[in-house]
């Protein structure tokens, strides 16, 4: 059985469709590392109640991003890791991560991407007026929001109420990750 971590900032809501799919056997893989930038995030909770192991860290207590990078690469590889899921994690995967995981680390996004990039995509989106909002799957390269597109859902929605729109991407988004993940695990 192949191993994922799930790297996160907040909520873990995307984490927990991931577990419990996982569990089901919806995936053909196990849940086996959650990595957090921040110590005190609910996912940090969420994976601890699952009997996850979690690996949560401030960046400010390292020198620079390559040597907390170089922690989580050692991590990733005692794990050992097939398939890296960022899941609302909110930093740029730099060149130490990309090095050691590249090509096997795929990123959920609440647009449809290349459209509104960033950590405000929703509220991008909004102020555009757009009349359909969605989700994106990508592969994870040295670009904001960049990589290959490896699945996209769309769903039409005439106003602005961000959380109802947010309410709906996640709908979308915990079901469309899955798809993409049990795919990817099962088409090498």
């Amino acid at each position: 059985m192949q191993r994922i971590a799930v790297f996160a900032s907040g909520r873990g809501s995307n984490f927990e469709a991931i577990a419990a799919a996982a569990e089901r056997g919806d995936l053909p893989a196990e849940v086996a590392l959650v990595v957090s930038d921040r110590p005190d995030a609910e996912v940090v909770a969420r994976a601890a109640r699952r009997g996850i192991d979690c690996f949560a860290f401030s960046p400010k207590e390292y020198a620079s991003k390559a040597d907390y990078e170089r922690e989580i690469v050692a991590r990733l590889d005692a794990a050992g890791i097939s398939l890296v899921c960022l899941a609302g994690y909110m930093r740029l995967v730099g060149e130490t991560l990309l090095e050691a995981y590249g090509g096997r680390i795929v990123n959920i996004h609440p647009s449809l991407l290349p459209a509104f990039r960033g950590a405000h995509a929703i509220e991008q989106a909004i102020a555009a007026g757009v009349k359909v909002f969605g989700v994106t799957i990508h592969e994870v390269d040295a670009s904001l929001d960049g990589g290959r597109i490896l699945a996209q859902r769309a769903f039409e929605y005439d106003g602005g109420n961000r959380a109802e729109i947010e309410r709906r991407i996640h709908e979308v988004e915990h079901g469309l990750y899955v798809e993409t993940i049990r795919w990817l695990l099962t088409s090498e």
